[in-house]
């Protein structure tokens, strides 16, 4: 099988993972030159806490860095850029004062994040761990880009199905929020159905009803597209 057709395998399996016992690891390490992925949210809108782990090393590497408050995940979710660090035994820089000495008492020789971007919401971050071989190249990068932004989808997913957001019985106003849905549709460059989970997550990120921000969108004083 071609690279190619691995990897459009692999994103046809997050696209349809839509359920909680869905693997969302298994697809990066089929496309990606790593040993083990974790996925995993961090801060604000929903929390810090692990998605899924492939392995007691990944979990051990997510652990660490929820726990340390830093790490290759945050820098990935701050910057909204991946990180890529081939040599972590052998780096002689402390990128991350505290969770750097964790990190290689693990044995862990290289780690790669890229971050979870869903809309205009940073959730989180997947994180890779390797041998001392593992190296992304820019095909890499640009395949665990996108596969990255297809789970940042369905973590989403996720987590609206089991939180709704403050007032989200304000639903029961159809027209105004698909309104403010069509147009953050546009703004955005996705499908309504997406938008309006986004109107729902702004919603209870920022602790206000879903009416309350789909009235600011329909106004132009909330534009997602800025």
């Amino acid at each position: 099988m071609s690279a190619r057709e691995t990897f459009r395998q692999a994103l046809t399996h997050l696209s349809q993972a839509y359920g909680p016992e869905d693997d969302l690891c298994l697809p990066f390490l089929t496309v990606l030159p790593v040993l083990g992925a974790a996925v995993s949210t961090l801060g604000d809108p929903l929390g810090s806490a692990t998605v899924c782990a492939s392995d007691t090393s990944a979990a051990r590497l997510d652990e660490i860095q929820i726990d340390l408050g830093e790490g290759p995940c945050w820098d990935a979710m701050t910057s909204g850029r991946p990180v890529l660090e081939s040599d972590l035994q052998g780096s002689a820089g402390d990128r991350w004062p505290i969770a750097s000495t964790a990190l290689r008492e693990t044995g862990i020789a290289a780690v790669f994040a890229f971050p979870l971007v869903y809309g205009r919401l940073s959730l989180g971050a997947i994180d890779f761990y390797g041998d001392r071989s593992a190296r992304f190249d820019a095909d890499d990068i640009d395949d665990a880009s996108a596969l990255a932004g297809v789970a940042a989808r369905q973590v989403f997913h996720r987590a609206m199905d089991r939180l709704d957001a403050p007032g989200s019985d304000d639903l029961a106003f159809p027209r105004e929020a698909h309104q403010a849905s069509g147009m953050m549709s546009v703004q955005l460059d996705i499908p309504v159905d997406d938008a309006l989970l986004i109107l729902r997550g702004h919603a209870y990120a920022t602790s206000r009803s879903v009416r309350e921000v789909a009235a600011d969108v329909v106004s132009r004083r909330l534009d997602f597209s800025e």
